[in-house]
């Protein structure tokens, strides 16, 4: 692809992902859809370059910090709670979805290979929980049930990622099942040592990081840091990377100073925005090359009722295996064996919930090209596929999955912004407690302990609006930036707030997404220095 050829397609996708958002918001129908439809009509422009996609490209491109994002973000006191429905979902379902759809595949697609298949269905076996959980915390469903999805949505992916590794290696040099098996724990065990590894080094360097800028380019290279090396090592790169982001996440927001904090949130959600919607697009620009080769290799109704079997197999069996297999983990011992009382309204969403996205696109993309060292003619077909699969789970379940949620009368909006709202209120009232103490103790002139009395009322004010339901919610504003020998006093109160928000989030009294929500705010209040 000459230097032109690259800025026309650069320039194509940065005009797709602006026209498909803006299109997503107005239609109010899932991003990727819109992306993968504007992304298909840019091909047909002559102008636009035929894409054909490197699956090396595709894996250290995009996997490293998509998987690492998730992984930082997340919850771990949570997780550990539903750690059994988790773990059944994540390694449970998504192995039986693997064999299920391998299965499905060999019969839809003869002359398909048992190593093809499973790499096929590893692609398609992970779900991606952001469009399921933002519909679900937007109409206020059980805080449980959106835990359970975004953790399993997690580890699911390291699951099917180190599947795919291990299909791909058969692709190429087949071997038997006791050495798969060893294979396995080889990858999967040197994967999370050396995602610890790299942990504890990250770890060390960024305490002596001081420099925000710094502070994001460290992070931003710690997923590549991660994958690379390991995958180098023969290790499961996906495990590492789930590892590092887990144990850095876990621990003082990544070791991250608050001021850092703020940028470094903003940077990373328009990375990924910009990875996750550039793999739509690029799937709808390929789609173009894809289709021409489909026509010399497979019918339209071959692959018409292939699609059709497909999508129903990842369906069908993750909906089975919540409604039928679920319950079955009362028989488990342990303090979480509760989770299999919840009313079946609960599985119902939990296992309608499982739609396909990014992570799918980018394992389908990274097919190899090539099948025990001959040139592997079906791979086209598994991305189109692939492609189906994402598309019809994204539209058949996110455009109903709203109204499937009220149906059953799980939509309770309400309770989450009061939640949060009672949050913001203890939080608050902590730093006007320290406040009072500072003015009694003498260590602030009372016109400035008056100025900073009435912001922390005005921000009471408004959460007090939001639970006697007379206001609209809105989050509290940050605080301005006072002068240079205000800035001590200002910490400390922010110190206190923080103390208590961690005091609120320890007890269970408050979830991860809400300690967020109100850590962000208290970032934005945090002095900065003048330069």
């Amino acid at each position: 692809m000459s230097e032109q050829e690259l800025f026309t397609l650069a320039v194509a996708i940065a005009v797709v992902v602006i026209l498909g958002r803006g299109l997503a918001n107005r239609l109010e129908i899932p991003e990727a859809i819109v992306l993968v439809v504007l992304g298909m009509l840019a091909s047909l422009i002559p102008q636009v370059p035929n894409i054909t996609l490197s699956p090396d490209i595709v894996l250290l491109i995009f996997v490293p910090p998509l998987i690492y994002h998730a992984a930082f973000l997340s919850a771990p006191r949570e997780t550990r709670e539903n750690a059994v429905p988790i773990t059944a979902l994540a390694i449970g379902a998504t192995g039986v979805t693997i064999l299920g759809v391998g299965w499905v595949s060999r019969l839809v697609l003869p002359g398909l290979g048992w190593a093809p298949a499973l790499a096929f269905a590893a692609a398609v076996a992970p779900t991606d929980a952001v469009a399921a959980t933002s519909v679900l915390s937007r109409l206020g469903a059980p805080h449980r049930v959106v835990t359970i999805l975004e953790g399993e949505s997690l580890i699911n992916d390291a699951v099917a990622l180190t599947a795919f590794g291990l299909a791909v290696e058969a692709m190429a040099h087949p071997f038997t099942i006791g050495h798969g098996l060893v294979r396995l724990v080889e990858v999967v065990a040197g994967g999370i040592v050396y995602g610890l590894v790299v942990g504890l080094v990250i770890g060390r360097v960024r305490r002596w990081v001081s420099d925000p800028s710094l502070q994001i380019l460290v992070s931003l290279i710690t997923p590549f840091v991660a994958y690379i090396p390991a995958e180098q090592f023969h290790v499961s790169g996906v495990l590492a990377t789930v590892t590092t982001g887990v144990y850095l996440g876990t621990r003082t927001e990544g070791l991250l100073q608050p001021a850092s904090r703020v940028s470094g949130s903003m940077f990373w959600r328009t990375l990924i925005f910009l990875l996750e919607s550039a793999l739509f697009v690029l799937l709808g620009l390929e789609l173009r090359s894809v289709v021409d080769h489909l026509s010399t290799t497979i019918s339209v109704a071959r692959l018409a009722g292939a699609a059709a079997a497909l999508v129903a197999a990842v369906i069908g069996i993750r909906l089975a295996w919540e409604l039928i297999v679920s319950p079955l983990l009362r028989l488990l011992p342990g303090r979480h064996s509760s989770y299999v009382q919840n009313p079946w309204r609960q599985r119902l969403v939990i296992g309608w919930g499982g739609m396909r996205g990014a992570i799918t696109l980018a394992i389908a993309l990274s097919l190899p090209e090539l099948l025990h060292g001959e040139p592997f003619t079906q791979r086209s077909t598994l991305i189109f596929l692939a492609a189906v699969v994402v598309v019809a789970t994204l539209i058949g379940e996110g455009l109903t999955l709203a109204p499937l949620l009220r149906a059953l009368g799980m939509a309770q909006s309400d309770q989450h912004r009061r939640a949060e709202a009672k949050a913001r209120a203890r939080v608050t009232e902590a730093g006007l407690a320290r406040l009072d103490q500072l003015a009694e103790d003498g260590e602030v002139d009372e016109d400035t302990a008056s100025l900073y009395r009435q912001l922390f009322e005005m921000r009471l004010d408004r959460v007090r609006a939001v639970l006697d339901d007379t206001g609209d919610g809105a989050a509290a504003d940050a605080a301005a930036d006072g002068a240079a020998s205000h800035r001590d006093f200002r910490a400390e109160l922010l110190q206190a707030e923080r103390d208590k928000l961690a005091e609120l989030y320890a007890k269970g009294k408050i979830t991860d997404d809400i300690r967020r929500s109100i850590s962000r705010t208290l970032d934005l209040q945090e002095p900065r220095p003048f330069h």
